[in-house]
């Protein structure tokens, strides 16, 4: 704080500099003055600056004559004195909170190389409990790649490789020598495809010289004609695992453009198995394509949901099927400790995760909602702009910060408990336009009972 000056106690511009820059030469001024005689002698051996500039310069030197110059200070720390980091293990297992990149640095290796070494990406999910090598090599069955060529039915074709849980396209291309633009092209894949255990991917280049034959023998239909044609002929097709959209269009000799078309489909839509495909030239009773047993119903508690929620809820249940999740014991820890971290009352958040999963991450229900806070795409949303960046719900981490997320909201911005409870079931909106619904006041009793249990 400045307190102010009286003008009684201003003084002279030259006066205030003696008082700030040029101190020791006026101290030294009035010791010549103030010592007796004998001290004269030892005193007057410095030479007292004639003017405020000579004295301004005459301090900066003798403050610089103590500066030692940069030349002479070494810039880096020399390698025998750096710290060493701890020797890497040969696996290491994922605890809460650990990031590829984060393990690296501690062990002194690359991430790059880490991420190499186990076919992982950067944006790959980790969780705790997993399993990460930390040394070997990342393409040790090089040798065996041009070896399994299940292809059908022609030797010429490409070599292939089976997708195990935690792989990746930029992490089989790497393994295999080869380029992940080629993966692309001979699997008919691309950057936001999504793979799944079980399915096979091309690895190696092959002739596809049975794609251009085979519309012929659709029309001669010979008794020895393979079944290419005669599935090109006769209605749908049923997925199976492994398949791709590109592989079944070569494989019944249809273009994959009209495939995709004939069925409203584009390269990102992902496929299961048993999901019905149409062919282009079939019979046109057989143009509709329902699912024959779908992972997630259309109905629930009366009410149908629209297909195109159905059918994105279907996607997001293939994949979370697909994927490695926390156990439950595992998720109860994880909404446990972002309640806290987010600032919410952790017994509220684990009665919203039971209530609504059971602490199911793979959960997804004919509404799109989806994971152990049964999220819907459009609150992710604006969980996202709540927290200040992107979540992916299907993520488990991220899924329980966008449920935490809402509910902090929610009791923020209500007027009691109760009323941010139903607007988590029923819509904040409609809590206040309408009131709670009978099944609404039903959930906050359950949530406010499972609140109390895990309190």
């Amino acid at each position: 704080m400045t307190t102010p000056r009286s003008p009684k106690k201003t003084t002279s511009m030259p006066i205030i500099a003696a008082t700030t820059a040029a101190l020791p030469a006026v101290m030294l001024s009035s010791l010549a003055l103030a010592q007796p005689a004998t001290a004269l002698p030892a005193v007057q051996t410095q030479k007292i600056p004639a003017s405020l500039t000579a004295a301004i310069r005459a301090q900066a030197a003798a403050m610089s004559a103590n500066v030692i110059p940069a030349s002479a200070v070494a810039a880096t720390i020399p390698a025998a004195m750096q710290p060493m980091a701890p020797a890497a293990p040969a696996t290491y297992t994922i605890v809460r909170g650990d990031t590829i990149s984060g393990i690296a640095a501690r062990y002194g290796l690359d991430t790059n190389t880490v991420l190499q070494l186990n076919g992982l990406s950067g944006n790959t999910i980790i969780y705790p409990g997993q399993q990460i090598k930390l040394s070997g090599s990342a393409t040790a069955p090089s040798a065996p790649a041009p070896a399994p060529s299940p292809a059908p039915s022609t030797s010429s074709s490409a070599a292939s490789y089976t997708v195990v849980s935690g792989d990746t396209l930029s992490g089989i291309a790497a393994r295999h020598g080869v380029a992940l633009s080629d993966v692309f092209n001979w699997n008919g894949l691309n950057g936001r495809s999504i793979i799944y255990p079980g399915q096979k991917i091309k690895v190696g280049p092959g002739t596809n010289a049975p794609a251009p034959a085979a519309p012929a023998p659709a029309v001669l239909v010979p008794a020895s004609a393979p079944a290419t044609p005669a599935l090109a002929s006769t209605g749908p097709y049923t997925i199976k695992s492994g398949d791709t959209l590109g592989g079944i269009a070569s494989r019944l000799g249809v273009s994959l453009s009209s495939l995709l078309s004939a069925n409203k489909l584009s390269m990102s839509t992902i496929i299961y198995p048993g999901q019905k495909l149409a062919i282009p030239g079939a019979p046109a009773a057989s143009a509709p394509a329902p699912v024959s047993t779908p992972l997630v119903p259309s109905t629930f508690l009366g009410y149908t949901y629209p297909e195109a929620v159905v059918s994105s809820a279907n996607a997001n249940k293939a994949l979370l099927n697909a994927s490695p999740v926390p156990s439950t014991a595992q998720m109860k820890g994880i909404v446990a400790d972002t309640a806290r971290r987010m600032g919410v009352d952790p017994s509220l958040a684990m009665a919203f995760a039971y209530q609504e999963s059971g602490f199911n991450q793979r959960a997804v229900s004919p509404a799109n909602a989806i994971g152990t806070m049964q999220v819907i795409p459009s609150s992710g949303e604006w969980a996202s702009q709540l927290v200040g960046r992107k979540l992916n719900i299907l993520d488990p981490y991220d899924n329980v910060t966008a449920g935490v997320a809402i509910i902090r909201a929610l009791v923020n911005t209500s007027k009691d408990l109760n009323t941010a409870i139903a607007g988590y079931y029923q819509g904040q909106y409609s809590v206040s336009k309408h009131g709670m619904y009978d099944d609404t006041k039903t959930y906050v009793a359950s949530i406010l009972a499972l609140k109390k249990n895990f309190s």
